[in-house]
């Protein structure tokens, strides 16, 4: 059973910084392009960063600069380091692995995610 969780969330100022870290279990992702996706709080659910099998990143340009996406295949998880953090960036943080097909995450892999609030 594929199972996604994440760790890592929680309450920091504006500027501060996280590390949010995604636990995959059930497969063997390491042939497969990871994201993260994030969802605040009266709005739908956005992509924020991805990261291939091979190790190449791109980013939402609302993060771009400021959040680092990894990956240690060898562990089955996904980093995602957060910088310079804005009110904006307040969501639940999920991670998920994205159809070999194009179409994006796998609906049915979304697991509980990680709260995210950073406060002015």
């Amino acid at each position: 059973q594929v199972q996604f969780v994440e760790t890592g969330g929680g309450r920091v100022q504006s500027g501060e910084s996280l590390r949010l870290s995604c636990a995959a279990s059930g497969a063997d992702f390491s042939i497969y392009t990871m994201g993260w996706y994030r969802q605040a709080p009266g709005k739908r659910r956005e992509w924020v960063a991805r990261i291939t099998s091979v190790g190449t990143t791109t980013y939402a340009g609302s993060v771009k600069g400021r959040f680092t996406i990894s990956r240690d295949s060898a562990k089955n998880t996904v980093d995602l380091q957060m910088n310079s953090l804005k009110p904006v960036d307040t969501a639940i943080y999920y991670c998920n692995v994205e159809s070999p097909d194009g179409s994006g995450p796998i609906d049915n892999y979304w697991g509980q995610g990680t709260q995210v609030t950073v406060f002015s």
